[in-house]
């Protein structure tokens, strides 16, 4: 992985080769090592390396780029040649914004020795203790525990220059029975793959599977639902995209004010939903930098319920006279005290929901999505759960579920079958909508 130094090196020389006033260079370097497994045996176990130079070049609002792979200095000079004459044949961007000179990027805690260098060796216990815990019961186990190293830089003609390093890891495991009648999951991302523990996951996982048998066949209509973490964060990314002030001050987003205008200001949610994004947490750290390399900082998005604060890129920041600001990044929605336990124990009547699968956007301006429960829905009654739920499928705004939010659990780093993911709590809200029955387990 290149170093500081060497990424410096290598943008300043291809900045040496661009004729035109504007040029941007950026490399990303990536490895990769994971293990994969399904029917209780290993079924792949892979080590990538990935290395990408992006060049764009710009004169009079048109801009050229140009990605490769290699970086000698003939392929260097012909890359950046050739995003020049993309840029002479494009048509002028109207809300093009010239480059920023030098920046202060905050520090992230997203490095982690000990996960920039794990291989199979560190990876295959945690992988062994799922299948052992599996085949000992007679269930099926499948997953997929992989760790990255990424070095990200980029560098401009007008001195600015960012370097980061990060690592991530994450595992998760599906256990089903033999013959397919039952499914469990459970899944674990973090920055220090030292806080992975796959017998805890895979015992997760084994205890659904066991529990979500004889599935009862319950009508669609809306239920008080309790929310694991992961279906939380499953349905709760997406809100990360609506706080783009062009969107809502445009008409476009359920922060847009009928009539004209934002809801910036306005309470729309119970005092107990704060939501923010924090590139320096260490739990789930963003990058030092967003769009257009502007530095990331603490946002606050929602405060005890009242919407503080959008997201104005440079361009729309000078149209509207106001500050430029940086996009979510790494999403953190504030939790509770409370266990998954004590919120299932406030529950009459309701369900218990371990994550969704298959999320799909069905009204953009309010967030309304669609989509399906998976690998463990349980049906709660008098503030136990009292047997497993075929499962359902939704259609719901993350905006209604916090709205109609009751309390929260602790907030922990989750992330499910799409998107990254965020830092979320279980969930005890009303009302939430389901659609129609699933038979698929």
């Amino acid at each position: 992985m290149m170093t500081r130094q060497q990424m410096q090196a290598l943008i300043e020389k291809a900045l040496s080769f661009s004729r035109f006033p504007d040029c941007s260079v950026a490399v990303d370097d990536r490895e990769e090592a994971q293990v994969r497994f399904a029917n209780n045996g290993i079924t792949t176990a892979g080590f990538a390396v990935e290395r990408t130079v992006s060049i764009s070049s710009t004169r009079e609002g048109r801009t050229g780029s140009v990605s490769l792979n290699e970086i000698d200095d003939a392929l260097l000079r012909a890359a950046v040649e050739q995003s020049e004459k993309l840029a002479a044949i494009s048509l002028p961007n109207p809300e093009h914004m010239e480059p920023l000179g030098p920046q202060n990027y905050p520090e992230t805690a997203g490095y982690d020795q000990d996960t920039a260098v794990a291989r199979s060796p560190v990876m295959m216990p945690h992988v062994k203790s799922v299948i052992d815990a599996a085949s000992g019961r007679k269930l099926v186990a499948a997953g997929f525990f992989v760790r990255t190293h990424s070095v990200d830089s980029f560098g401009n003609k007008k001195g600015n220059f960012g370097y980061s390093r990060s690592t991530d890891s994450r595992m998760s495991t599906t256990v089903r029975a033999a013959d397919g009648s039952s499914s469990g999951w459970a899944g674990h991302p973090a920055v220090r793959i030292r806080e992975i523990n796959g017998a805890e996951l895979g015992e997760t996982a084994i205890q659904k599977c066991l529990r979500w048998t004889k599935p009862q066949r319950i009508e669609p209509g809306k239920y008080t639902v309790v929310l694991e973490p992961t279906a939380a964060s499953d349905l709760c990314a997406s809100l990360g995209f609506s706080f783009n002030a062009r969107g809502a001050e445009e008409g476009r987003s359920f922060l847009s004010r009928k009539g004209g205008g934002t809801q910036v200001g306005e309470k729309l949610f119970p005092e107990h939903i704060t939501l923010y994004s924090d590139p320096i947490d260490r739990r789930y750290p963003g990058s030092p930098w967003g769009a257009s390399g502007l530095p990331s900082r603490r946002m606050v998005w929602i405060e005890k319920g009242v919407i503080r604060n959008l997201s104005y890129d440079r361009y729309w920041a000078a149209k509207s006279g106001k500050e430029p600001t940086p996009g979510p990044n790494s999403l953190i929605l504030q939790g509770g005290d409370e266990s998954i336990e004590d919120l299932i124990g406030e529950v009459e009547r309701g369900l218990l929901v371990t994550r969704f699968w298959y999320i799909r956007g069905v009204n953009p301006q309010t967030l309304q999505a669609t989509g399906l429960t998976r690998d463990g829905l349980f049906l709660i009654e008098k503030g136990k759960i009292s047997g497993a739920a075929v499962n359902m499928r939704f259609n719901e705004s993350p905006v209604r579920l916090l709205q109609n939010s009751v309390r929260l659990g602790r907030s922990v780093r989750c992330r499910g079958g799409e998107g990254f993911g965020m830092i979320a709590p279980a969930i005890l809200a009303r009302d939430f909508t389901f659609t129609s029955v699933s038979d698929a387990v």
